[in-house]
């Protein structure tokens, strides 16, 4: 086995169920130094796919907190440590900068970087969102980090996201060869589920009166282009910010024109924006949740939960037959 053994027994390893991925310990025995396959993730569905393949093999941990919003981590001295001492670092590279830089600068052996196990897309002039994708990169700064703009939001697309755990799986069977045949079996199982999402989705979101809906975070881009919609960001990257009185006009007039009855905001960040806009585009509000991060607030316990939850929510927001 080329995991290398610890000197501090796995006590923290103790719940590797799905609860454990909500929470972020700082202690740097939770991430490393344990007899187990120590895998730190960069947020939540980097840290779902290595629970989901190294099942009670390895012990995972997230950089990103609960409740955190992923693009403005910043990474401590502490967390630096955790990732020199882990066995592999799985992260997406240009969503967090902070994270790029960081797992660059350390000596980890495996470094596994989603963004390479599927096609990334530049959906800012991809006629599937609208002008907040561009300021996706310019508001936050890292258009480079995104090389040109590539959205990273691969995970809310089952399809990638199935593309992904193959890619970790693989990755995990050469890291740890004693246990390969488990990674391979739970990458299977893993990805069976998520053809299993993507015909939810396909059945669910064929017949609808709208193809439309509007978001205050431009997070779906691959969601709407795997299943024929078409996403319209109020406001980018910063679903805090106040859409502007011309943008309000804009979403007003083809809330009518497409049949929009809903403006949709997340879990992580404040519902102002969204309000704003349903005021005064007499419009409703409902949740449709990008998947960063799992908390109390969630509706679901983890990703096959949450992306259940977003269907059903987006079924009734386009009247889905």
């Amino acid at each position: 086995m080329n995991v290398r053994r610890r000197l501090i027994p796995a006590a923290l390893a103790s719940a590797l169920g799905l609860g454990t991925l909500t929470a972020c310990s700082s202690d740097s025995a939770a991430s490393g130094n344990t007899d187990k396959f120590d895998v730190v993730a960069s947020f939540y569905p980097m840290a779902f796919l290595a629970e989901q393949i190294g099942g009670g093999h390895a012990n995972v941990t997230s950089l990103t907190e609960p409740g955190q919003e992923p693009h403005d981590l910043e990474i401590s001295t502490k967390q630096r440590a955790q990732l020199e001492e882990a066995d592999a670092a799985l992260y997406l590279k240009g969503l967090q900068p902070a994270v790029d830089e960081a797992v660059g600068q350390t000596g980890i052996k495996t470094k596994i970087d989603a963004a390479t196990l599927t096609h990334l897309e530049d959906h800012g002039t991809g006629g599937h969102t609208h002008e907040g994708e561009e300021g996706h990169a310019e508001e936050e700064g890292h258009a480079e980090e995104e090389e040109h703009g590539r959205d990273p939001h691969v995970w809310l697309d089952p399809v990638k996201y199935a593309e992904i755990a193959q890619g970790v799986g693989k990755a995990f069977e050469k890291a740890d060869p004693d246990h390969a045949a488990d990674y391979k079996k739970n990458t299977e199982a893993l990805v069976k589920k998520l053809n299993g999402l993507n015909g939810d989705f396909e059945n669910g979101l064929k017949n609808t009166k709208s193809k439309v809906f509007f978001t205050n975070h431009a997070a779906f881009g691959y969601l709407a282009e795997r299943y024929g919609l078409t996403q319209e960001a109020i406001s980018g990257i910063d679903p805090e910010s106040e859409p502007s009185g011309a943008r309000v006009r804009e979403l007003q007039q083809e809330a009518k024109a497409d049949g929009v009855t809903t403006v949709f905001y997340e879990t992580l960040v404040s519902d102002k924006t969204a309000k704003t806009l349903a005021r005064d585009a007499n419009l409703k509000t409902d949740v449709l949740d990008p998947l960063e991060g799992i908390t109390d607030k969630s509706r679901g316990d983890d990703y096959f939960q949450v992306m259940e939850s977003n269907l059903k929510a987006l079924r009734a927001a386009l009247g889905a037959k």
